[in-house]
């Protein structure tokens, strides 16, 4: 029997196919078909420099194997396997304890890893996943293109894309891939860039199946600069859907309390208007702190302030207002400790963060203080929400 080893995995289910751990990795180790990103056994290292950039957690997988899965293997998976039964021979001198037992040694070390495992909401809705790939690509039509902020330097779009009949399965929490046309500099063509669908699963209108996304131009964005510029009956290829975690829960009596910067609104918004034809205004039913430089580069900022309060208390935030004091997400939330902590110790509450990496710290270091504050801990309390399905982070 070989000697057991611990392997470095991604969960296709969970991975959106951003391919950042790809573009990340310093010895190459990760790669990519039409179909799945996978790690090369041969050449990983386990530096951990991947773990960070991914913004699902789908690269923090990991199982105790005799033998390597092979790349081949990978490729073909469309979920996880279970961890193999794995035993040692009978030490002959002495019965092993657990601590003793490298198999349950090496157990122990992979279930670690770097990060708690991301899990979709008891009640959420089965996702399709990777329907369309690199290979096959969808067609969807741009139906419209509408500025969402009145700041020059962050113009932010609402794209909506029709898909003609064709099947795009897409829940609210999911992402999808553009693929910009044309070739990088090494003459390969570009991988898909990844945004999040801001309209609930039955369309940007009831019933029409429609998918909006929530853009914003970067300058030197070769996809954001090219979805902000399509016009109504431009055609464009997508991916997907990606992401079975990030999702809304379906159960009426779920409480969502939703923390985003920027685009990371995008979700937020598909969950809120899933919310608001599904249950309609519920008191208390959600809860947004929502962060931008200032309200002109704010998206969707005249649709937020028209939600009734009984739909969604909304938490504004700002830290570039002229002769004002900077306000963050964080700083927030502090403030409405109470209201914070109430939720925390709801076990209906749902908690969903998106948007840029550097508001996680933040984030997390308000939730922390406030845990504090009921005589709670809040690593202990945010792994048992996350396994239980109500704590979920997408940040990039």
């Amino acid at each position: 029997m070989n000697t057991p080893l611990k392997q470095h995995l991604i969960d296709p289910e969970i991975c959106i196919r951003c391919y950042t751990c790809e573009m990340t990795c310093p010895l190459g180790a990760i790669e990519h078909d039409d179909n799945n990103v996978v790690v090369n056994a041969d050449l990983c290292n386990f530096c951990m420099d991947c773990i960070p950039v991914c913004p699902t957690g789908s690269i923090d997988e990991w199982r105790v194997v005799e033998e390597p899965y092979s790349l081949e293997s990978q490729y073909e998976w469309e979920e996880l396997p279970d961890q193999e039964d794995l035993a040692v021979e009978a030490d002959p001198a002495a019965q092993q304890s657990a601590e003793q037992d490298p198999i349950a040694a090496l157990l122990a070390e992979a279930q670690k890893g770097a990060g708690g495992r991301a899990v979709a909401p008891a009640s959420a809705a089965k996702p399709t996943v990777n329907l369309h790939n690199l290979g096959h690509p969808v067609e969807a039509v741009v139906q419209g293109n509408y500025p969402l902020t009145q700041d020059p330097e962050h113009d932010v779009r609402h794209i909506i894309l029709d898909f003609q009949g064709r099947p795009f399965p897409v829940l609210e929490g999911q992402s999808l891939g553009i693929l910009a046309p044309g070739e990088d500099s090494e003459g390969k063509a570009h991988l898909p860039r990844l945004y999040s669908v801001s309209s609930p699963q039955d369309g940007e209108r009831p019933g029409y199946h429609n998918v909006s996304l929530t853009v914003k131009r970067e300058a030197q964005g070769v996809c954001s600069n090219y979805i902000c510029d399509l016009k109504p009956g431009d055609r464009v290829n997508v991916t997907g859907p990606f992401g079975a975690t990030f999702l809304m829960p379906v159960d009426h009596e779920a409480r969502l309390l939703m923390i985003c910067t920027g685009t990371g609104s995008a979700p937020m918004r598909a969950f809120t208007m899933a919310r608001q034809r599904r249950v309609g205004p519920k008191e208390g039913g959600m809860v947004m702190f929502f962060g931008a430089r200032t309200p002109q580069s704010l998206p969707y900022f005249g649709p937020l302030n028209k939600l009734p309060e009984s739909l969604m208390q909304k938490h504004l935030c700002y830290s570039r207002v002229a002769e004002g004091q900077r306000e963050y997400v964080q700083d927030r939330m502090l403030q409405a400790q109470g209201l914070v902590a109430e939720m925390l110790q709801d076990g209906h509450t749902h908690v969903y963060v998106c948007g840029l990496k550097e508001m996680e710290a933040g984030v997390d270091t308000a939730f922390e203080v406030i845990s504090q504050s009921f005589g709670a801990n809040w690593p202990d309390l945010r792994d048992s929400m996350r396994d239980a399905g109500r704590y979920h982070v997408e940040t990039y």
